[in-house]
């Protein structure tokens, strides 16, 4: 059975990469929970490490809402605003428009390339069951100065050379702004690497142009046919015209201020973007606003590696989201979005994850189980929360799913009070409201409607008396294999076969008991 409910709530702990600590998670404004996370570089289809942070904080993002209800100053009307940027300009997307479309002019490729690759990005991480975030700014849209008041990338830069923590020198390729990392004393504490180990460390020889190795772009000279923008850099030494594009760090701190404010609740991403781009994030901000912090809290996600090796293209192992969902080019077959999220969601976010073709289709049979659940005693009828005969009533999910979603979005461990609910449901038979109810109510916080699912991804156009008819057989044959009537069980299968039924026979992930589900012939 599930287990019992503590009358205690544990607060919301999340592991902060900033202090190297869990600690519980206190809004600046509750009634406007802030988070920012760093989105895709628009020059390629995101491979399905990008899609890791896009799920782990979905599922953090569902979470803050189901904590946070209610109205509040979001432009949804909720209590949590949800940022995620989308990066448009970037040396990558001109070299790839230029790669891709020689024959048009680059500002008509690069359109091209970032419009059709941000759709492609949309179109996955839907497939995902991924939420929409409040906003998506892209970084064109913030380099200079709006009309709307909005913080800017110019504008941001411009402050920093005023406050005496940027510079503007000449390199190779033209002008630049440079931040000056000596500035900043403490540049280094997110990723644990102090300027001193940082200079003593440099691989390369310093730039006759730049004060330190460590020093980074802010804003850099186009040169020829490059994208860019006229803007006007004042110093002590007089005023720069520099027609240019921002670097990579500056987007971020610009377009955080504009939705969030200068100091907000979490930022989030993955793991490789702790060193250099989100400590240089807090060096920009932090200096240019005058605060002690840019976000309370730093989550990042672990690494992702594909069958024990990394992913890389000279391996032959690196995958697309959209290949992963349309080709066969991943275990010889395509993959439902729901599969690629709990296989995602089964790792906790913090760890490791080695994907592999075994790990998808251990997710996929443990949804099979669960969506056969959802769909023999689940009814939405309008309203989630009354299921079966009884028509028993709950109130979103039990205490003790969303109590591990609190210990630092443990997914796992969430997944396992899943399993709990779906035996108790098996074991309940045709009473087994309750384990449906808390089920069904847990997935949907984890993004997963399973009655959804039931409905239209196995069987979308039978009627209920048709499927309830296939189950009660499939539960006959089960019964029948059990007691090694063979022939009967032979019998049944022969017969849904006649009528288009296959069944794919397998084991309850959690129990380890037969378990058969079924779906139409294609």
């Amino acid at each position: 059975m599930a287990q019992t409910r503590s009358q205690t709530t544990p607060e919301l702990r999340l592991y902060n990469t900033l202090a190297r600590e869990k600690q519980v998670f206190a809004p600046i404004d509750p009634q406007n929970v802030r988070m920012y996370v760093c989105g895709p570089t628009v020059y390629d289809f995101a491979h399905i490490g990008n899609a890791r942070p896009v799920i782990v904080f979905d599922v953090l993002y569902r979470l803050l809402r189901h904590l946070y209800p209610g109205s509040g100053t979001a432009s949804d009307g909720s209590r949590v605003t949800y940022v995620r940027n989308i990066t448009d300009v970037d040396d990558k997307i001109i070299d790839r428009a230029r790669r891709d479309f020689p024959d048009l002019d680059l500002n008509t490729a690069i359109a091209k390339v970032t419009s059709e690759t941000a759709d492609q990005f949309h179109a996955d991480v839907k497939a995902l069951g991924c939420l929409a975030p409040t906003h998506e700014p892209r970084a064109t849209e913030f380099v200079l100065p709006r009309s709307d008041g909005r913080a800017d990338m110019v504008t941001t830069i411009q402050t920093l050379l005023d406050k005496g923590h940027a510079y503007v020198a000449r390199g190779r390729e033209g002008f630049e702004v440079l931040f000056d990392v000596s500035t900043m004393p403490d540049y280094g504490k997110l990723s644990n690497r102090n300027l001193d180990e940082q200079v003593a460390g440099a691989r390369v020889e310093v730039e006759a142009h730049k004060r330190s190795p460590a020093d980074f772009v802010l804003w850099k000279q186009s040169t020829g046919d490059e994208p860019g923008w006229t803007a006007t850099f004042a110093t002590s030494d007089g005023a720069t015209e520099i027609y240019g594009r921002p670097g990579w760090h500056i987007e971020c701190s610009a377009m955080s201020a504009a939705y969030l404010g200068e100091v907000f609740d979490i930022h989030g991403g993955g793991i490789d973007l702790a060193f250099p781009h989100h400590e240089n994030e807090i060096a920009q901000s932090r200096c240019a606003h005058g605060t002690d912090s840019m976000a309370s809290v730093w989550m990042h996600n672990g690494f992702l590696q594909v069958e024990g090796r990394k992913m890389s293209k000279s391996l032959g192992n690196f995958v697309t989201i959209h290949e992963l969902l349309h080709t066969d080019k991943f275990g010889g077959r395509q993959w439902p979005g729901e599969v690629l999220r709990l296989a995602m969601l089964m790792t906790h976010y913090r760890e490791p994850i080695d994907w592999t073709v075994d790990r998808l289709w251990e997710a996929e049979d443990e949804l099979e189980s669960w969506r056969i659940i959802a769909g023999r005693f689940g009814d939405q009828s309008g309203a989630i929360g009354y299921f079966g005969p009884g028509k028993e009533k709950t109130d979103g999910p039990p205490k003790e799913f969303v109590d591990a979603l609190k210990a630092d979005l443990n997914t796992s461990s969430a997944i396992t009070q899943m399993r709990g609910y779906a035996k108790d449901a098996w074991r309940a038979g045709e009473h087994a409201t309750k384990g449906a109810a808390d089920l069904v109510h847990s997935a949907l916080l984890m993004g997963f409607d399973l009655i959804e699912l039931h409905k239209k991804h196995w069987a979308p156009e039978m009627p209920p008396q048709q499927k309830l008819a296939i189950e009660f057989s499939v539960e006959a044959r089960l019964e029948a294999r059990k007691a090694k009537d063979w022939a009967e069980a032979d019998r049944i299968r022969d017969e849904l076969a006649a009528k288009g039924i296959l069944l794919k026979d397998g084991k309850d992930p959690e129990t380890g008991e037969p378990l058969t589900t079924w779906e139409l012939a294609r």
